[in-house]
């Protein structure tokens, strides 16, 4: 997939990772294994993996290969999955589960003219994502008419929530235990020169743009690609996503960034957030 509106970055295109506890059953008498398993499954498919034999589906979900036939036999007959002789794939159905989810999110319906517009105005791309754990997930995006990161970025997207400004403004809103059991099991990886790798100064500075109301990435995921964000607030103080423009360095400066593009995000922002309850 893609890195960023924010960066315009890419990421590794598996989707949710098999290691999101899909498969592993937690301490619930009410968790449904079998579910979680059709899930791995279907995460495991992405731009890095189009399509999968047997043995491939049940590796990526940590599945025997027993489990991982029943699933795929199971999701083939439901339409989910196709099949093409040892071949699986994901089957167009698979959108309809993706366009309830946009179509249950009144917020993105009022932010995408408002984003169009901005966009238009900076002439630089405008984007929305969702946290889900460790990753942030593009849910609305407007491209600039020049193409700032090395990859495309599209609805669905999905970037290291650490190393995003999307993802850092949304992780200040965790709980400090949920923050610190998040940074705890993060993958440390140098994506830039200019990746921060220490635990200690990444949740502090998670902290710091979390007091300040907005985050600034500056070439962390991807070279040449300076990024801001804000939080997108509902009325009862829950961060539902966050906004950000993304912009190539050589053209933006951070100071800009401040003064010029922070103001227009942020009353985009809020006008945004009178469509939350």
């Amino acid at each position: 997939m893609s890195t960023a509106a924010e960066p315009e970055v890419a990421g590794d295109g598996r989707g949710p990772s098999a290691d999101n506890g899909y498969a592993s059953a937690p301490d619930d008498k009410e968790y449904m294994a079998t579910l979680a398993k059709g899930l791995a499954v279907l995460a495991a498919f992405g731009e890095a993996r189009p399509t999968m034999s047997l043995s491939q589906a049940a590796e990526a979900a940590k599945l025997s290969r027993a489990a991982a036939r029943r699933v795929l036999r199971t999701l083939v007959g439901l339409g989910y999955v196709a099949q093409d002789g040892k071949l699986f794939s994901l089957a167009p159905r698979i959108l309809e589960l993706g366009f309830a989810y946009l179509s249950s999110q009144s917020w993105i319906d009022r932010a995408e003219p408002l984003m169009k517009e901005l966009s238009h105005d900076l002439q630089e791309s405008c984007s929305a994502a969702i946290l889900q754990g460790s990753e942030i997930v593009y849910v609305a995006r407007m491209s600039a008419p020049h193409r700032i990161m090395s990859t495309t970025i599209a609805i669905g997207t999905r970037l290291p929530a650490f190393h995003t400004s999307l993802g850092r403004i949304q992780l200040g809103y965790l709980a400090e235990e949920e923050l610190a059991d998040l940074l705890k099991s993060w993958r440390v990886e140098h994506y830039t020169a200019n990746t921060i790798v220490d635990r200690g100064a990444l949740g502090e500075r998670i902290r710091r743009d979390h007091g300040q109301g907005f985050s600034i990435v500056d070439e962390e995921l991807e070279k040449g690609l300076r990024s801001l964000a804000v939080p997108i607030v509902a009325r009862s103080g829950r961060c539902v996503a966050a906004l950000n423009l993304s912009a190539h360095s050589n053209r933006t400066t951070r100071n800009e960034m401040r003064e010029r593009f922070l103001p227009r995000l942020r009353d985009v922002a809020a006008q945004i957030s009178l469509a939350l309850m």
